[in-house]
């Protein structure tokens, strides 16, 4: 990056409108979030049906982030970055006329593309600003990831109002607007091409480092658990606490929001207390919060000698809503400390490694919300869901303490003998 005024205004306005353009597209990716309910109701699906729905977007979105990543290194992020919301707004105009089931799943698959649009921001913004604030840059991007918050509190309207087709037309509008904006105030710099022929299956190569397994590992949890509860959470809290659809948005906004906007602080705190400290943390409070989420509501009675006695333990709503207002601040962190190891270690490379990583948890969101759909069905249980979650954290931090932690251990303490030995 340039550290000359003009250089460093261009920087900035590529973090603001890229920051805006992501979160339009964040905000239609989880569009089905909302709209799978009334979808759900009107076709008589049953929760393996509205998983696989919400779900199928994410898929796309996934999958099409290596090339994007890829694309970005060797094109430049803007002239990506724009191409891909055009080519978005027509199937989300189309949504409103679907009909089938199977025209949902279709067209979801096509607008689920700009969920693809992190892989193309993220290495476009980072390099327009020195190492040591790429963190930040980047979790200021990521902060993009409200767009789940935004989509809480317009569909619901939307929907009320004037019903659920009325939101993919005013979401095409906003994302056609949002393009053209895009294109008029951001820039780009033929320094920040990487010279590359390499090709997509050698791209994928990288996931024969550990590291980069390690950091996927990461990210399906804390973005691909991010994405998948801001499906399930509105559907949960209706389902779970029979509130209004608007109501159960409101509050699912209280994990979509925070696990946004916050995510720039944790790129802050990545930079300077480094990646690893930052994810350790984070996973330790997903791992508290999740083991008292999957709780499920329970009633029990015990003999006494009064007669029997029955008791009742389980979250209400505000004990419910508080845990996962903790839990979206930890992921929002967590999200932007897993692209700081990456931006520390594939400086060179961060669009195809973002983009794989970002692929990793795209998949996360998409397999998630499928499987949460599955025990719901086998079990009647709604909080297994954060069952299933609380199993991916404790892999995460088995893997985090045998490859980093206890290997900061043993370094350690080799270094202090060789240091007794000195004396």
């Amino acid at each position: 990056m340039s550290t000359s005024p003009s250089g460093q205004g261009r920087a900035i306005s590529v973090l603001v409108v890229s920051t805006l353009a992501f979160t339009v597209c964040f905000m239609v990716w989880m569009m089905f979030g909302v709209i799978g309910i009334p979808i759900k109701k009107q076709l008589g699906l049953n929760a393996t049906e509205f998983g696989l729905l919400t779900a199928m977007p994410v898929l796309t979105g996934s999958l099409i982030r290596v090339p994007l990543g890829i694309w970005t290194d060797k094109f430049g992020g803007r002239i990506v970055f724009f191409t891909l919301m055009m080519a978005c707004v027509l199937p989300i105009w189309l949504m409103s006329y679907a009909s089938a089931y199977w025209h949902f799943l279709v067209i979801g698959m096509f607008v689920g593309l700009a969920g693809g649009s992190f892989s193309v921001g993220t290495p476009y913004v980072a390099r327009w600003f020195p190492k040591n604030r790429q963190g930040f840059a980047m979790g200021v991007f990521g902060a993009g990831n409200s767009g789940a918050a935004v989509n809480k509190f317009i569909a619901p309207a939307l929907v009320v109002a004037f019903g659920w087709t009325m939101v993919p037309h005013v979401y095409a509008a906003v994302l056609l607007g949002t393009a053209i904006l895009f294109w008029f105030f951001s820039h780009s710099d033929d320094s920040h091409l990487v010279a590359s022929k390499a090709s997509f299956t050698s791209q994928l190569k990288a996931l024969k480092d550990p590291k980069v397994l390690k950091y996927c590992q990461y990210y399906s949890i804390v973005f691909g658990g991010y994405v998948a509860l801001s499906l399930w959470m509105v559907q949960y809290y209706v389902g779970e606490y029979g509130l209004d659809i608007r109501v159960a948005a409101l509050l699912a906004a209280c994990f979509s929001l925070p696990g946004g906007v916050l995510r720039a602080i944790g790129g802050w705190m990545s930079d300077k207390y480094g990646a690893h400290a930052v994810t350790w943390w984070v996973m330790w409070v997903s791992w508290i919060c999740l083991f008292l989420l999957s709780y499920p509501q329970t009633s029990f009675t015990i003999q006494t000698v009064n007669g029997d006695k029955t008791f009742h333990i389980g979250l209400n709503v505000y004990a419910f809503t508080a845990l996962m207002f903790a839990l979206g601040i930890a992921w929002a962190f967590g999200k932007a400390s897993v692209f700081k190891y990456i931006s520390d270690d594939y400086g060179q490379n961060i669009g195809a490694i973002s983009g794989i990583v970002g692929l990793a948890g795209g998949l996360g969101g998409f397999i998630l919300p499928i499987l949460f759909g599955l025990l719901m069905d086998l079990t009647g249980v709604r909080s297994s869901a954060f069952m299933l979650l609380y199993g991916v954290v404790w892999v995460s931090l088995i893997w985090m303490y045998w490859t980093e932690v206890r290997k900061t251990d043993v370094m350690s303490r080799q270094v202090s003998v060789s240091q007794s030995f000195s004396r």
